[in-house]
């Protein structure tokens, strides 16, 4: 076979951060000409891929003709057959490189690929929808992998999939957050002047690739709440309550434990896919660790069972029966507790992302519903609000509790 040479632009120090930490399946938010579309196609031909097919994915056949135009320039050295009634790239090494309007997403069904590229994911409407059912099945035959690349378009689908790559529970998931700053080509000149005319949300996405939050979002001054330090045991003289969220199918149970002296977020664990003997013992553990005065624990679905055995293990547990109406009391309440700056939580990636991404519908009855977006986990959110509840010392139909300050409060409301 021949020697095949290609020659590609040298990848600067944050490509070549996602290059050195990529895993199976990669979401990459960044700014605008950082110089993801240039990073997509080195990404289309490296020696594990290029002698198999890749898949590129753009949200429509407009932004894909742009990308196609580039990707013929650049791999012309290599390659044998060029269709561009097909968008198609035959190369040396008996690889293929197509190129695909997600206009469609059903237009790939068939296909198998080792690794696909969806450029501006971000922009593809119903992304999930299409990942989950026309472009994840790509990869089953070679086992391949994926990148996701996209200048940030609020929290949607590709916000979703930047949630996962931040989870360390979801470990063939990686992600990156990048400005445009990071690429050592656009002068900073440039940026300065850009900052100086555009809208602060408008840089904010377009330059920094920040989430911004939109009008559905439920949590507001998370970040500026995330000061709060872990604690490994009780601190002396404190008192905490604990909130607890019981695993539905594939979703996570989780504790959350609350210093009720300092009102801060200490300690958060989350876990799956394991026994309810374990879990009771994982909870007992925590328990032992902070002797919580109240432990709030949500009734429903596997709830009874769990609540009824944690009762016989000697542990404080108030039952939290959750329903639209006290659902949406319970979120209003952290919520509210958030933008007075009544809680401190910690900096936990996971619990960051399911807050930035809890977001509330208006019902046709008028009332509201609070969830997390599709493909995604609340989780965290709910065990933290069921902690802040019990902090607040509310019934599901009590109206406007007093934030707990001391120890004798806590211990007043549960006994």
């Amino acid at each position: 076979m021949p020697t095949i040479e290609l020659t590609l632009p040298r990848q600067h120090a944050g490509q070549a951060t996602i290059t050195r930490e990529a895993r199976r399946f990669n979401c990459l938010a960044c700014g605008r000409r950082y110089g993801k579309t240039t990073y997509g196609i080195d990404r289309c031909v490296t020696p594990d891929v290029l002698a198999f097919p890749v898949g590129w994915f753009s949200p429509t056949y407009k932004m894909l003709l742009e990308v196609w135009r580039e990707a013929v320039r650049v791999l012309k050295p290599i390659a044998t057959r060029i269709s561009t009634a097909d968008h198609r790239i035959e190369n040396m090494a008996g690889g293929v490189l197509e190129f695909w309007s997600l206009d469609n997403p059903d237009s790939a069904r068939g296909r198998k690929y080792k690794r696909i590229i969806v450029d501006e994911a971000a922009m593809v409407p119903a992304l999930m929808d299409a990942w989950q059912y026309a472009l994840r099945p790509t990869l089953v035959d070679y086992e391949g992998d994926a990148y996701f690349l996209s200048t940030p378009k609020g929290r949607n689908g590709f916000w979703q999939m930047w949630q996962w790559g931040q989870d360390p529970l979801k470990s063939e998931w990686a992600s990156w957050q990048m400005p445009s700053s990071v690429n050592p080509r656009i002068k900073a000149s440039e940026l300065d002047a850009m900052r100086d005319t555009m809208p602060e949300r408008v840089y904010s996405q377009e330059i920094e690739a920040r989430f911004l939050e939109d009008g559905g979002s439920v949590f507001r001054g998370i970040t500026a709440a995330a000061t709060a330090q872990a604690q490994e045991v009780a601190a002396p003289g404190h008192s905490y309550v604990m909130g607890l969220d019981f695993a539905r199918s594939d979703d996570f149970t989780v504790l959350t434990v609350i210093d009720a002296t300092t009102n801060c977020l200490v300690a958060l664990d989350r876990f799956n896919q394991i026994d309810y003997h374990i879990q009771s013992g994982r909870i007992e553990a925590m328990a032992t660790r902070f002797r919580p005065d109240a432990i709030v624990a949500e009734t429903n679905s596997i709830g009874i069972p769990m609540i009824e055995q944690l009762q016989r293990m000697g542990l404080p547990i108030v039952p939290f029966t959750t329903t639209n109406a006290s659902k949406q009391i319970a979120i209003d309440s952290l919520a509210l507790a958030f933008e007075r700056g009544q809680l401190r939580i910690i900096p936990d990636p996971v619990l960051m992302a399911e807050l930035g991404a809890f977001t509330m519908e208006k019902l046709p009855s008028g009332m509201l519903r609070y969830s997390a977006p599709a493909g995604g986990h609340d989780d965290t959110v709910m065990s933290l609000a069921f902690a802040w509840h019990g902090m607040t010392g509310r019934t599901a139909t009590a109206t406007a509790p007093a934030v707990v300050s001391s120890s004798a409060q806590v211990k007043e409301m549960f006994g």
